[in-house]
């Protein structure tokens, strides 16, 4: 914490905000902040209490014509990158277990960002006992 001098004469003392809002169909919030002194007489610290409350009025809905909801434009879908799911895929990463070997899609992520966004499953585990791997696009070959 960190240590603070505020010499005061005052033992607690508030702010208000003095805004007052013309507009009386609206929600009115309204900010209380107290300064107090701590309790440990042997720093000079205080605290710092903030209380907030909103008050709502009742609208009016009869004094505003409701306008229409514009539906926003929506921009065309990219076209999915990758294999769909279920696709056969034969593997061409050398180092990989299942080399030249055949498998399943299982799932594509759509973000460009990823490095290995295909997720293959094989029928054959490998040594470490697991049946599936993520591939980059260029690391496998779809089989038609």
């Amino acid at each position: 914490m960190a240590s603070c001098s505020m010499a005061s004469a005052a033992s607690a003392f508030g702010l208000t905000p003095n805004a007052v809002s013309s507009n009386t169909s609206t929600a009115h919030k309204s900010t209380f902040l107290f300064l107090l002194p701590s309790k440990n007489n042997a720093t000079s610290c205080t605290r710092l209490v903030v209380r907030a409350s909103e008050e709502t009025a009742p609208a009016a809905a009869a004094t505003a014509p409701a306008e229409p909801a514009a539906p926003a434009p929506q921009a065309a879908k990219p076209p999915p990158i990758g294999p769909k799911r279920g696709t056969k895929v034969r593997i061409l990463r050398k180092e990989s277990y299942w080399y030249k070997g055949v498998g399943s899609v299982v799932a594509v992520d759509q973000d460009p960002k990823t490095r290995y966004p295909v997720v293959v499953r094989f029928n054959k585990v490998n040594y470490a006992n697991v049946s599936t791997n993520n591939y980059a696009l260029d690391e496998i070959q779809e089989i038609a």
